[in-house]
């Protein structure tokens, strides 16, 4: 015969209650930051993307300074000195005895024009890609921050969903405690279900202290970046979604990130410019040539002669070339050549493994993004059962044919459900933004549709 049938409370409360936390949700979403402010914040602050941009202008300068090994050379010098003689004759009748005091002074002007320095050239070039080098780390800076941005933003976001889902549990709890208490006072139930909702309460009060230290914990995280403490952030919307990588193939991610992805495309400069720098060492034996042309005047006074005493103004005008032939060095030229030679190879060999571990980055990525979207799938369904669950040991608890360890039990499983969901959904939006950093084409727009899909 079925027992008497219960108060159905806990049902309309956790009913209200998830309503509360929908309007409440709502409210925030209106007045909180979104991904973009966020992103646009850490722009303007973040320490790691403002040395980034510091490298980079300080590596475009690069090739002004190859330029500049080719183009003429223009220096001036100038001197000027005094000097105090007194000679003092042993034979004045022969030569008298006298001081003076002569002074010169006097300006040289020297034009040089390289004509032939292979190493010069050579050094240009290696320019160029230490430019390229730059730019491609200061791409690898940028995507970065959007990843690290979104990691920290979502992080943030699934603290403070566990901390709510812990709460609505709690709640949960303790209506069910209250409701074994009043069953065991009228004498319906056992002090044995009293006890089980006691332990489950007093677990998620531990719990929901953990919950509010990680949640404040992850708020520094994004503090870290952006140099801001938001009050609230924009939720993920809860219909949306997850579109499966476009080109849907691995391979053609692969393709894109053993040819564009920033780690490759740093490396290969690294390795163009050492090929250059074996080269520019063997050069190193190889003569230059140089035009030189100088103008100069030296004016001396009355006294700077001991033979004649009248000042003379000296104007000197040259203009030649200039030829300069390595001989012998004591072997250095061959040692830098040979040393140049095996950094090349290393080179092209950091060159192949920066390929390798792009791809290896661009699979891992993919897998976690068609993984998490099967996850997410299998999760909505997985909460659909574990809510039919919760009625369903409601209802047996009711009658009498469950006990109130079976609705703790079901309760529990349906919040960690949309604590597990919640978690796969931005774990999916994160590695797919991972997926694009792994391939070299993850750019500003991209953020801008993940926030297209926060709460309005």
């Amino acid at each position: 015969m079925p027992g008497p049938r219960m108060s159905t409370r806990p049902c309309r409360s956790i009913e209200r209650l998830a309503l509360a936390a929908t309007l409440g949700a709502c409210a925030a979403a209106s007045q909180a930051e979104d991904l973009i402010q966020v992103y646009r914040d850490a722009q303007r602050y973040d320490a790691a993307y403002a040395a980034a941009q510091h490298a980079l202008v300080a590596g475009r300068e690069r090739l002004p300074q190859g330029r500049a090994l080719l183009l003429p050379t223009l220096n001036l010098s100038a001197n000027a000195t005094r000097s105090e003689v007194d000679v003092d004759s042993r034979d004045p009748t022969l030569s008298p005895s006298f001081t003076r005091s002569p002074e010169t002074a006097g300006y040289t002007l020297t034009f040089t024009q390289p004509v032939f320095r292979r190493q010069n050239w050579l050094q240009y070039q290696q320019a160029e890609y230490q430019v390229r080098q730059a730019e491609a780390a200061f791409g690898q800076a940028a995507q970065d921050l959007i990843v690290r941005v979104a990691q920290a933003y979502f992080e943030v976001l699934a603290a403070h969903d566990t901390l709510e889902l812990v709460r609505a549990q709690k709640a949960a709890i303790s209506e069910q405690l209250a409701q074994a208490r009043r069953n065991f006072e009228v004498g319906t139930a056992t002090i044995t279900d009293t006890h089980e909702a006691q332990a489950r309460y007093d677990l998620i009060v531990a719990q929901e202290i953990a919950s509010q230290n990680d949640l404040e914990n992850r708020r520094r995280a994004l503090q870290l970046i952006t140099g801001k403490e938001y009050q609230e952030l924009k939720p993920l919307r809860a219909d949306v979604l997850l579109a499966p990588p476009t080109p849907e193939r691995m391979q053609s991610w692969v393709e894109l990130a053993e040819k564009q992805s920033y780690p490759v495309l740093i490396q290969d400069a690294v390795a163009e410019i050492a090929a250059l720098e074996a080269k520019r060492a063997s050069a190193g034996h190889l003569p230059t040539l140089d035009v030189v042309a100088t103008h100069g005047k030296n004016r001396e006074n009355e006294s700077a002669s001991t033979l004649i005493s009248v000042g003379r103004d000296t104007t000197t005008s040259t203009l030649g070339l200039q030829l300069a032939m390595p001989l012998f060095q004591g072997g250095a030229i061959s040692s830098r050549e040979r040393e140049a030679a095996a950094l090349q190879l290393r080179a092209r060999e950091d060159l192949e493994n920066a390929r390798r571990t792009s791809a290896l980055a661009t699979r891992q990525s993919y897998l976690a993004v068609i993984n998490g979207i099967a996850q997410v799938g299998a999760l909505e369904q997985a909460l659909v059962s574990s809510q039919s669950a919760l009625e369903s040991n409601r209802l047996g608890y009711e009658v009498g044919v469950r006990i109130n360890i079976d609705v703790l039990n079901a309760q529990q499983q349906l919040f960690s459900t949309r604590r597990d969901l919640a978690v796969a959904r931005y774990n999916t939006i994160t590695n797919h933004l991972r997926l694009r950093a792994a391939a070299g084409s993850l750019r500003d727009e991209d953020l801008e549709e993940v926030n297209r899909a926060l709460a309005p």
